[in-house]
């Protein structure tokens, strides 16, 4: 009942139009339980008194109203969509605004594929409710309530016979509904469980092509369609185990009404006018008992579709903002690591970091993979919060920022390049849509991206395919890195964003940020000495913990860990130059 309120909670903001609906609903229902009392009269009334002269008014009555019961009829249907598209409509854009809210953490432990299961089939699940099987089930009920008061009314013993039945219906009715919930729910976990196996193989399916393994992805999707099915069956199996039962419970009171209605019409207890009437009411009794399997059925899809939104709609955010959070007046961009520790999940990912990133200066940070050299940046821009100590800029901790501002002040190129499916233009100007042509055009130059676009059939209005799609790497690490630019950040952070790029264009990157980055705060992650040796301080990171720290020169001199990496790196070309030295 909880997540029913709460479906039609949501069609609180249309409530006249709701009212609306329903009330023609009742009108369009009160036009048809008039009907089978209307047969009475006919029969009673006309044939067996010969009152001949009501019969053109009961078929003018029985004439108007199945005009106005079409006519009503549409309406009622046209307000019903009408609610069901704009309930929709609200509930697709407030989940999707829920899940833009929803930190790193969020999507590190759900699936994309079940995410977009949620966002399609289950929300759809709730429309088919509202706009059908809302309609489908008050209208029995209305028919239910209704013939029955009705049969009460002109005969209080016949009644009581056939409804003697009912008692029994609901029985089976529950015990159907414990049933068949649950099954449901399975066939909503497999369907996100498939939804989620196609959107990978989809979007790597270049890789799957590379390795040959089209016939592994086959047989595994093979695999989960085959649950998939099984639960469907299983789903079915319930059904048809307990439906025909339910229906053959509801059919016996049609034959119990002839039975004892035909023995009371004989003795006289009641007209066979009447006998007639409760012939057509008793459908209307019958009916919504046939149907009984059918609502309990979509009642539950509905119910299990409702669970697994609100399931996300109330999941509040680990990144919580402060009531009081500020945002200074004049932002510099000094970034501090105090005693920082973080733990992903029961992890420790990094220990006791200390950094002073002051303006102006460049930090670079390296390391072996899975070091923290990531998770370093992520608590800059507060997309983690860190478990002991403090991450501050400007001297005020991260978390007590307004979020929004924080991160606009940042430029990330991370790690994972990641271009929309638009024009480069458009990608360029995503974090600033306001900027100006000539602008975008001197950020691809310091990223060293104009030239390869203007070779490009549109130049910057060429359409890139989804996630840069047609781009090579490197090209799509030169638009990222020009995204981040043109943004004016006071903090720029270069998570490997030069690892795709010749050295050459790195070089002459580099030189440009030097440049145009002057009096801001720069965080380099790489694995190339060539990425790092100008910066003011390169920390070398491992487990968590900072081994080693200091500049190119003294680090070399050190002879430890950087030093070893600066000889793995340069020891070809220092062969190189050997033997040329010995020629």
């Amino acid at each position: 009942m909880y997540i029913l309120k709460r479906i039609f909670g949501l069609m609180a903001k249309y409530r006249k139009r709701t009212a609306g609906a329903v009330a023609l609903l009742i009108i369009v229902m009160s036009t048809r339980l008039v009907t089978p009392y209307l047969t009475k009269i006919i029969t009673d009334d006309v044939i067996k008194d010969g009152k001949v002269e009501i019969l053109p008014k009961v078929l003018w009555l029985l004439i108007i109203l199945s005009i106005v019961r079409g006519v009503l009829i549409y309406a009622r249907s046209y307000l019903f969509e009408d609610i069901s598209q704009n309930l929709v409509f609200d509930l697709r854009h407030q989940l999707f605004a829920h899940l833009q809210e929803l930190p790193y953490k969020f999507y590190d432990e759900n699936r994309i594929g079940e995410i977009m299961s949620r966002m399609t089939g289950d929300i759809d699940g709730i429309r088919n409710f509202v706009a059908g099987g809302a309609i489908t089930l008050l209208e029995n009920l209305i028919y239910f309530v209704g013939a029955l008061c009705i049969l009460f009314a002109m005969n209080v013993k016949l009644t009581l016979i056939v409804i003697i039945t009912t008692p029994i219906l609901a029985f089976v009715a529950r015990k159907f509904d414990k049933m068949i919930r649950p099954a449901f729910d399975e066939i909503r976990e497999q369907n996100a469980v498939l939804n989620t196996r196609t959107q990978e193989n989809i979007s790597g399916v270049r890789v799957v092509k590379a390795f040959a393994r089209e016939e592994y992805e086959k047989d595994a999707f093979s695999r989960e369609n085959i649950k998939q099915l099984d639960k469907n069956i299983n789903a079915t199996f319930i059904w048809s185990k307990y439906i025909p039962f339910m229906d053959f419970i509801s059919s016996l009171s049609p034959v119990v009404l002839l039975g004892f209605g035909g023995s009371m019409v004989v003795k006289g207890e009641i007209s066979l006018g009447t006998l007639l009437a409760f012939t057509g009411y008793i459908w209307m009794i019958t009916g919504p008992m046939r149907m009984v399997g059918w609502l309990i059925n979509m009642l539950e899809q509905a119910i299990s579709s409702g669970e697994k939104i609100f399931y996300y709609l109330d999941l509040g955010s680990s990144i919580k903002e402060k009531p009081n959070a500020v945002f200074p007046e004049e932002f510099h961009g000094h970034v501090r690591f105090e005693n920082v520790s973080f733990k992903y999940k029961d992890d420790e990912v990094l220990h006791n970091i200390e950094i002073d990133a002051p303006p102006g200066k460049t930090i670079a940070i390296m390391g072996p993979t899975g070091s923290g050299k990531t998770s370093i940046i992520n608590l800059i821009g507060r997309f983690y919060d860190c478990s002991q100590g403090r991450v501050t800029v400007d001297g005020i901790d991260v978390r007590d920022y307004k979020l929004k501002n924080l991160r606009r002040e940042i430029g990330y190129v991370m790690q994972e390049t990641f271009l929309f499916s638009d024009t480069i233009k458009a990608n360029i100007a995503f974090g600033r849509p306001d900027a100006s042509f000539d602008e975008i055009i001197k950020a691809a130059k310091i990223a060293e991206a104009h030239e390869f676009i203007m070779e490009m059939p549109d130049g910057y209005d060429t359409v890139v395919g989804e996630r840069g799609t047609g781009l090579s790497g490197g090209q799509k690490q030169r638009i990222a890195i020009a995204r981040a630019i043109l943004k004016k950040p006071k903090i720029l952070i270069l998570d490997d964003s030069t690892s795709s790029v010749d050295m050459e264009t790195e070089f002459n990157i580099q030189r440009e940020l030097e440049k145009n980055m002057k009096g801001k705060t720069t965080f380099i992650i790489a694995h190339r000495i060539s990425s790092v040796k100008n910066a003011d301080e390169i920390i070398i990171l491992d487990q968590g913990s900072i081994v080693e720290r200091g500049t190119h020169d003294e680090l070399l001199a050190k002879k430890g860990r950087y030093y070893g990496m600066y000889k793995d790196q340069y020891k070809d070309f220092e062969q190189l130059n050997y033997k040329e030295q010995v020629i």
